[in-house]
C-alpha cells in the first residue's frame, strides 16, 4: 500500500457516527408543538395524516366553494414545476446539526434552472441533494443563495438534464395575497406522493413563528396564515392561487391545529432578480429586531395620540406599528435604540410595515440613515449606518463584528466550529462575534449542556474570532493538555473552564469555505500539528487514608483513573468517551487492568491519572474476548519516584459469606474503602443488546452486601489482610425502553486474570484459544428433566459440593469450527474426562487446539471433538470508511448473536448527513454485492468501489441482521466522504495507519 499524503484526513470528516439504534431519515417540516416550533417528521395525528396514499385535495370546513374543473387544470400545469427535494446537510454548522431529510421546492426560472425553497432546506451548512421532478426524473441541485435572515433560498440545477418533460416555472405574485384568497399548497408528502391541500388566507400580518432555542428563526417580516393542514415534507411548497401563481412560500405550521404559516414573496421576488443576473443580493441591516404591535399596545408603550391620529389618517387601513424588540450589543443602534421604541420614520418616510422597512435598509447598504422613534411620549432622532448582511462590517462604535450568516467553519479534533451567526446573536441578544461550537464532540465536547458553547480562550489565549482561534490552535502541540474557557450563549453570566487534550492525530485540521459557484465547501489544510512535547518523569504523592482501615488503606496506591476517547464508535459501542478506574498489576512493567466497559476497542486515546495529579499516556495491549477486562500499559519511567503499588494478589478463593473490603473510586472520583460481605457468586448472564456489542460472558460474578457498591463503577476486592482477591467492574448491558444503557456492577475473581497476566509479564504473546460458545448454568432439577442421568448428577455433586450445576451452550459463533460439532442447548457434562461444574474449569480451552467433550443433546449422551480457535488480542484491527459508513469484519458480539454470516463486511456505524444515512446503509447490516459483483472481504469492497466515478450511483446489495436481503442505490460523494482504509499498526504514532484511496 502506498502511504497516504500527510494532509489526508485520518478519519472521515464527521465523528457523529450512529449505531443500529439510529432513527431513519425524516421529511423536513417546521412544526410548532404546544406553542414551541421545531423541525418535525410526518405526524401521526389525525390533523396531519389525511389520505397519505393518494393525491388528495382537502377542503376544510369554512373554505370557499370548491371549483373542481378550474382548479384541476391549474394543478395539472403547476405540478410540472414542483419538485421533491431529497437532501443532506453533511456537517454541523451554525444552528443545525448534520441531517438527512426531504422537502419541496418549485422552479422559478426554467431557463436558468433555479428552484425556490426554504432556507432551512437549502441549509446554511454543506449541502448535497437532488430534486425529483413530477415525472420522477432526478437532477442534482446545489444552493446558490441562502437569505441571511428570511426562510428562503435558491437551488441551481441543469435544465438540460430533464429530458422527458417540459421544464416550466411558476410566477411569483406577492401582490395577489389577500385575506380570504382561496389557495392550494402543492408539494410532496414525505417524498412519495403529491399532496394538494386547500385553504384560505386568514392573516397577512402575523409576526414570525418561534421555532425554539438554538435553531433557525425568521424575523423582521410578516408571515401569512391559513388553515391548510400541511404535513411532513411540505417545506418549500408553493402556495398558489386559482390562476397558478405563487402568492407565498410554505414555511411552517402547528401540529395541534390546521394552522400553517407562509412566507410572503416580496423580498424573494426581489432577490430572484439579482440571482438571475448573477449579482450579489443587497441585504442591509442595523442589528435590531422589530415586531408588529397593534395600536392599543403601542399606545401603552407611549405613542402620542397626535402621532396615532396622524398615522390613521395617512394609512386608514393600518392597525399597528413596528416596535423595537431587541438591539444587539455592539451594533450601530446599540446605545441609541431601546426595546419598546416605536418606529416612526426612516429618512423622513413613515414606516409601518416590514416590506418598506427592508426596502429602505436594502437600498442603503453602507450608508447612513436617519431614524425617528417615539419613546415614552418623546420623539427621538438618530443617525445610524446600515451594515451588509453578506460581508464583514466594521462598526463605528466597536471593533469589527460579523453581521451575516457565516460561510466557513473549521474542523479540528473531531469538532466543528464557526463564528457566531447573526441568527444566534439576535436570538440571545449577545454581540455578533465569537467562536461557536457547532458540533460539540471530540476535543471540544465540553462539560455542561449539550450545545450552545462559545469558546472564550484556549490555553489562556483569547479567541474572539475564527482566524485567531485557528492561529492559537496551530501553536499548541498535539496531545497537549490545555485549559479552555467557555460559556453558553444562553447563559453569558456563567464562565466555565475545563482542561482538554489537543487531538490533531486522528484527523487533519482544515478550514471549510462555502463556494456558491460549485455548491461545495472547499477545504484548506491547516498544516501539520506541532509534535507532542517529550514527557519528563515526575514524582507525586498519594493521599493517605486513615489507619483504622487497616492494611487495605495502602491499596489506594494500586488505583489509577483511566480516561478513554474513541474517535469513532466501533463494535457497536454507544459512546465516544469513558472514564473509570484501573488497577496496577505490575508497576515495573506498567501493566494496568481495566474493565472493557471503559476500554471496549483498541482505537482511541488513553490517559491515566496517577495520585490525582500526574497525567500520563497509555496504550491498549490486550482485550479479553469473553471476560470483562482489558490490559493497558504506561511507561514506568514517567512516574519518577511516585510510590505506586502493584496489586498484591492472594490465592484465597472468595466464597459466599466472606468478608471483603471494596477499594474503589466513587462517582465523584473520590477514594472509597468499604468493608462488606460477599452475598453470592453466580455465572454472569447479561442480556444481549439489539445492536450487538461486547458483553462479559462465561465468568462468575461476585455481588456484595452494600448498595454503596453501585456508586463505585470500578475498583478491587481485598481480604482483611490487604490481599487482592478480585476486581470490581461495571458491565455494559442492554439498552432499555427509555433509550438508556443498563450497567451492572459485579466482582471478578482475580484468578481470571492470571492466564493473560503471566504471559504479559513474561513478554510472551497472549495466544489464548477459545471454543467460541456462550455458556449458562443449569440447575440439576432442570438438567434431570432434560435427560441427565442420576449417575451424572452424582458425579456433579461429588465434583462440586458448594454448587450443583452444569453448563448449557446458549450460543455458538457463526462460522466457527466448534459450531460444526456443538449446537445450542447442548449440555456439557465433561471435557477431556473431567466433570465441568465451575466456570473457571473452562480455562482448559486456552491452551488446547482440540477438546474431547461429553455432551447431552436431546437426551442422548454423545462424545465429540471440538476444535478451539485463536482469540484476537486487540479485537477489531481494521476499519474501512465508505460513503459515511464504518465497515469492519463482524466482531465477536455479532458472531455470537447471528446464526449466519452473509459476508465479512459488517456495517458498524454511519455518519448523520452521509450517503449511508441518506440511502439506507443501516448499522448491523452486511454488504454482499457492489454493482452485482460479490464482495466478501473488506479488500473485495475496496476493489469494487475505488474506481467508481464520483457523484454516481452504486447498487449495493445488503442483508439485514434478520437475513432479509435488500437492494440499495447509494450515491458516491467523495468530496465529503472519501474512501479511507485504516489498519492497526503499533509502529504508528496513534497505533493506526491510514490510507485514503483515490
Amino acid at each position: 500500500m502506498d502511504p497516504a499524503p500527510e494532509s489526508v484526513t485520518l478519519l472521515p470528516k464527521d465523528r457523529n457516527f450512529e449505531g443500529g439504534d439510529s432513527p431513519a431519515p425524516v421529511a423536513k417540516r417546521r412544526k410548532m408543538y404546544n406553542g414551541n416550533f421545531t423541525d418535525a417528521p410526518n405526524e401521526s395525528d389525525d390533523e396531519t395524516n389525511n389520505d397519505r396514499e393518494s393525491m388528495a385535495i382537502d377542503d376544510l370546513s369554512g373554505n370557499p366553494p370548491f371549483k373542481p374543473h378550474r382548479w384541476q387544470s391549474t394543478i395539472e400545469e403547476v405540478v410540472k414545476a414542483i419538485v421533491s427535494i431529497r437532501f443532506s446537510q453533511v456537517a454541523a454548522f451554525d444552528t443545525e446539526g448534520p441531517e438527512t431529510s426531504e422537502a419541496s421546492g418549485f422552479i422559478v426560472d426554467a431557463e436558468k434552472g433555479i428552484i425556490l425553497t426554504n432556507r432551512h432546506v437549502a441549509c446554511a451548512g454543506p449541502f448535497v441533494g437532488e430534486a425529483i421532478c413530477h415525472d420522477h426524473e432526478e437532477v442534482d441541485v446545489f444552493p446558490i443563495y441562502r437569505d441571511p435572515v428570511h426562510d428562503f433560498g435558491f437551488l441551481k440545477f441543469d435544465p438540460s438534464k430533464i429530458k422527458y418533460m417540459p421544464v416550466t416555472q411558476i410566477e411569483l405574485r406577492p401582490e395577489l395575497a389577500k385575506i380570504g384568497l382561496e389557495i392550494r399548497v402543492v408539494g410532496n408528502d414525505a417524498g412519495e406522493k403529491l399532496s394538494i391541500l386547500a385553504g384560505s388566507i386568514s392573516r397577512l400580518d402575523r409576526n414570525t413563528p418561534d421555532y425554539g432555542d438554538l435553531t433557525y428563526n425568521d424575523f423582521n417580516t410578516f408571515y401569512l396564515q391559513a388553515a391548510s393542514s400541511t404535513s411532513g415534507g411540505s417545506s418549500g411548497s408553493p402556495v398558489i392561487d386559482i390562476e397558478g401563481n405563487a402568492v407565498a412560500l410554505q414555511a411552517g405550521g402547528h401540529t395541534k391545529a390546521a394552522t400553517d404559516f407562509f412566507l410572503p414573496l416580496d423580498r424573494i421576488k426581489r432577490a430572484l432578480e439579482y440571482v438571475r443576473r448573477g449579482e450579489v443580493v443587497p441585504r442591509g441591516d442595523i442589528q435590531a429586531q422589530f415586531l408588529y404591535r397593534p395600536f392599543d399596545e403601542v399606545r401603552r408603550l407611549g405613542l402620542k395620540s397626535e402621532t396615532e391620529e396622524k398615522l390613521r389618517h395617512a394609512f386608514p387601513e393600518e392597525i399597528g406599528m413596528l416596535v423595537v424588540e431587541a438591539v444587539l450589543p455592539g451594533s450601530p443602534t446599540y446605545g441609541k435604540l431601546e426595546e419598546g421604541d416605536v418606529l416612526l420614520t426612516i429618512n423622513g418616510k413613515y414606516i409601518t410595515k416590514f416590506v418598506p422597512l427592508e426596502d429602505m435598509l436594502d437600498s442603503n447598504v453602507g450608508n447612513d440613515i436617519d431614524l425617528m422613534v417615539e419613546r415614552g411620549g418623546k420623539t427621538l432622532e438618530y443617525r445610524v449606518k446600515v451594515g451588509d448582511l453578506h460581508a464583514m462590517q466594521g462598526w463605528e462604535l466597536m471593533i469589527a463584528v460579523i453581521n451575516r450568516t457565516p460561510d466557513r467553519y473549521v474542523e479540528i479534533g473531531g469538532s466543528k466550529l464557526n463564528e457566531v451567526s447573526y441568527q444566534l446573536a439576535r436570538a440571545y441578544c449577545v454581540p455578533c462575534r465569537g467562536v461557536y461550537v457547532a458540533e460539540p464532540s471530540g476535543m471540544f465536547r465540553l462539560d455542561g449542556p449539550d450545545n450552545g458553547w462559545i469558546i472564550k480562550s484556549v490555553d489562556d489565549k483569547e479567541t474572539p474570532d475564527l482566524d485567531t482561534f485557528i492561529e492559537v490552535m496551530k501553536g499548541i502541540p498535539d496531545r497537549e493538555r490545555v485549559p479552555v474557557v467557555y460559556y453558553s450563549i444562553a447563559d453569558t453570566h456563567t464562565i466555565l473552564v475545563t482542561v482538554v487534550q489537543v487531538e490533531r492525530h486522528w484527523s487533519t485540521s482544515r478550514l471549510a469555505v462555502r463556494n456558491d459557484k460549485t455548491g461545495l465547501w472547499d477545504f484548506t489544510d491547516l498544516g501539520e500539528a506541532l509534535p507532542p512535547k517529550p514527557l519528563k518523569p515526575s514524582t507525586k504523592r498519594f493521599v493517605e487514608l486513615d489507619d483504622s482501615l487497616g492494611p487495605c488503606k495502602d491499596l489506594i496506591r494500586c488505583l489509577v483513573k483511566v480516561s478513554y476517547y474513541m474517535p469513532c464508535r466501533l463494535d457497536g459501542f454507544p459512546r465516544n468517551r469513558k472514564h473509570g478506574t484501573g488497577i496496577i498489576v505490575d508497576k515495573d512493567r506498567g501493566l494496568v487492568v481495566v474493565g472493557r466497559s471503559i476500554v471496549p476497542t483498541a482505537m482511541g486515546d488513553l490517559t491515566m491519572t496517577i495520585a490525582d495529579s500526574l497525567v500520563i499516556p497509555g496504550k491498549v495491549i490486550y482485550l479479553h474476548p469473553m471476560h470483562n477486562f482489558a490490559f493497558v500499559k504506561y511507561d514506568p519511567k514517567l512516574l519518577g519516584e511516585t510510590d505506586v503499588m502493584s496489586a498484591p494478589f492472594g490465592t484465597k478463593k472468595l466464597q459466599q459469606g466472606h468478608k471483603v473490603t471494596l477499594v474503589a473510586h466513587n462517582h465523584n472520583q473520590r477514594p472509597v474503602c468499604l468493608n462488606t460481605v460477599v452475598t453470592d457468586i453466580t455465572c454472569v448472564t447479561i442480556p444481549h443488546n439489539g445492536t450487538p456489542r461486547f458483553r462479559g460472558i462465561n465468568q462468575d460474578g461476585i455481588t456484595l452486601d452494600t448498595p454503596l457498591a453501585l456508586q463505585c463503577p470500578s475498583g478491587l476486592l481485598a481480604s482483611p489482610e490487604g490481599e487482592v482477591l478480585g476486581l470490581w467492574l461495571s458491565y455494559l448491558g442492554e439498552r432499555n425502553m427509555n433509550g438508556h444503557d443498563n450497567e451492572y456492577h459485579l466482582g471478578l475473581h482475580s484468578s481470571a486474570l492470571m492466564p493473560v497476566l503471566k504471559k504479559l509479564q513474561q513478554g510472551e504473546p497472549v495466544n489464548l484459544r477459545t471454543l467460541n460458545v456462550e455458556l449458562m448454568p443449569v440447575q440439576m432439577a432442570q438438567a434431570a428433566a432434560m435427560g441427565v442421568s442420576d449417575e451424572w448428577i452424582r458425579k456433579v455433586q461429588d465434583a462440586n459440593q458448594e454448587k450443583h450445576q452444569i453448563f448449557m451452550i446458549r450460543r455458538t459463533e457463526a462460522g466457527s469450527d466448534s459450531a460444526k460439532v456443538l449446537k445450542e442447548l447442548d449440555l456439557i457434562l465433561a471435557i477431556n474426562g473431567k466433570v465441568i461444574t465451575r466456570m473457571e474449569e473452562m480455562d482448559i480451552q486456552y491452551e488446547q487446539e482440540e477438546l474431547e467433550m461429553t455432551i447431552l443433546r436431546q437426551k442422548k449422551e454423545i462424545t465429540v471433538r471440538a476444535k478451539t480457535s485463536p482469540a484476537s488480542e486487540a479485537g477489531t484491527n481494521r476499519v474501512v470508511y465508505w460513503a459515511g459508513a464504518a465497515l469492519q469484519e463482524p466482531h465477536k458480539a455479532v458472531l455470537q448473536q447471528s446464526k449466519t454470516l452473509p459476508s465479512r463486511i459488517y456495517i458498524s456505524a454511519r455518519s448523520k448527513g452521509s450517503p449511508a444515512y441518506m440511502y439506507g446503509l443501516t448499522p448491523t447490516n452486511w454488504i454482499t454485492h457492489i454493482n452485482s459483483i460479490k464482495v466478501v472481504t473488506l479488500d473485495d469492497l475496496i476493489k469494487a468501489v475505488k474506481n467508481i466515478e464520483d457523484n454516481t450511483y452504486v447498487r449495493v446489495r445488503c442483508v439485514s441482521f434478520d437475513n432479509v436481503p435488500m437492494m440499495l442505490s447509494v450515491k458516491m460523494i467523495n468530496h465529503y466522504f472519501p474512501l479511507v482504509d485504516m489498519v492497526m499498526d503499533p509502529s504508528a504514532e496513534c497505533g493506526w495507519r491510514k490510507r485514503e484511496i483515490e
